[in-house]
């Protein structure tokens, strides 16, 4: 063995590493342990951007139909920045693009350009089109209703995204702020625009940075950053199944709340906001909670929700009673599968610290549970005043006990006065 020659080949080996991640890093791989669960919510189905799932040939139909998208952007701003710019522009942050992604992205640095460029443009066509409702004849022709909702669930899938920095300074060049005439909104409002459907809080796009789109779908259903409790150094506490709680008294009720994650426990009512479970539900937990593990472990809000939600959902049984009290709108149909659903969100998952508002819920609850007494109460409620035909009849026995009872004292106490004469 040649000593001089390795030690020489080893430098070089040496001299080309660098760190896998650095600060920079907000698209990620999901972790292997995470999507095995189910590799197809990770996965697009029509439509590929960014340099992941480049290629892939299940996605070549709609790369067609990117480039006319492309090619009609360019004709929309060429009067403000020429193709060249738009490549000069890419070509200076592409250092700092590949470093967003967390696996090192084999494309030669022009391969690479073009994706990010071309990608880029797509998505500037298709939020325009969407925000002024500006639908072309091809449109009706290729985006069918199916197309267009599967798609926009694949734009908010962690390992298909752009970071958004590059997307605003792009589209910032190509509408500059110097255009007086019909300047479109903000890039960022055009995001909010397009994902609208996910906005159940309303929130408005002051005020709000994001890395890609995956992590503003997660800022839709968190709570405001004032109202966003506090995190703990400890491991959520056991917490019984929704049938459970049921039967020790635990009333469950529909939160007026718009966040999901706003569960609260007062007196012996559990308040849930309604989740409505439909078929790309899974798809958007599964997203976020790999999001959360691999961008946000000391403040993941939704995987402390799924943990949650998880302990209280066992059984069908369970959905059931979450479903009779309003708290899941089940649009799977199938109550078994909602229930396998809330099993697997939280597998493989590992946490660091928890919602100190759900700490106290759970202990509270867990608190609740052992007093006997709420049990007994239970009993009673749900064996004999369980309907106002079974309570008036209870009342109706109770009332005759109390007579016989009364008369039967009556009579022994007159016996017992008739023996003193």
């Amino acid at each position: 063995m040649n000593h001089h020659d390795l030690a020489n080949e080893i430098t070089a080996m040496l001299d080309k590493a660098e760190p896998p991640m650095c600060a920079q890093c907000c698209i990620y791989r999901v972790p292997y342990d995470i999507r095995k669960l189910n590799e197809d919510t990770f996965t697009p189905k029509v439509v590929s951007i960014g340099p992941f799932h480049y290629g892939h040939p299940r996605l070549q139909n709609m790369e067609k139909y990117k480039l006319v998208y492309a090619k009609c952007f360019f004709e929309r701003v060429s009067r403000f920045i020429s193709l060249d710019g738009l490549i000069n522009l890419v070509e200076e942050v592409e250092p700092s693009v590949r470093h967003c992604y967390s696996d090192t992205v084999e494309l030669s640095s022009k391969e690479f350009v073009k994706v990010i460029l071309m990608d880029s443009c797509f998505l500037f066509e298709l939020f325009l089109r969407s925000y002024y409702d500006d639908w072309s004849q091809d449109d009706a022709i290729q985006l069918k209703p199916w197309l267009v909702s599967t798609m926009r669930i694949d734009l908010f899938l962690l390992e298909n995204q752009l970071p958004f920095f590059i997307l605003e300074r792009l589209f910032n060049i190509a509408f500059p702020s110097t255009m007086t005439d019909q300047r479109p909104p903000s890039f960022l409002e055009l995001t909010f625009d397009y994902f609208a459907f996910y906005n159940s809080l309303k929130l408005t796009h002051q005020d709000v940075g994001i890395s890609h789109f995956t992590d503003l779908i997660r800022i839709f259903h968190l709570q405001p950053l004032v109202k966003r409790p506090t995190r703990v150094q400890e491991s959520l506490v056991h917490l019984q199944s929704a049938t459970e709680l049921a039967d020790a008294g635990v009333i469950f009720r529909k939160s007026s709340s718009p966040c999901l994650m706003d569960i609260k426990f007062s007196g012996r009512v559990l308040e849930i906001p309604q989740l409505r479970v439909e078929d790309w539900t899974e798809t958007l937990l599964r997203n976020l909670v790999a999001l959360e593990q691999c961008h946000y472990p000391s403040n993941s809000y939704i995987i402390d929700y799924v943990g949650v939600m998880d302990f209280l959902i066992n059984t069908s049984k369970d959905v059931d009673v979450l479903i009779q009290n309003g708290v899941i709108l089940n649009w799977l149909g199938d109550t078994d599968s909602v229930a396998n659903l809330f099993n697997s969100l939280w597998k493989n998952v590992t946490y660091v610290n928890f919602n100190s508002n759900y700490s106290k819920l759970c202990k509270d609850l867990n608190g609740f549970c052992k007093d006997p007494w709420h049990h007994m109460k239970a009993t009673l409620r749900r064996d004999y005043c369980n309907t106002p035909w079974q309570t008036a009849a209870s009342i109706a026995g109770i009332l005759l006990l109390v007579l016989s009872l009364t008369q039967t004292v009556c009579s022994i106490l007159q016996v017992l006065q008739q023996s003193k004469q």
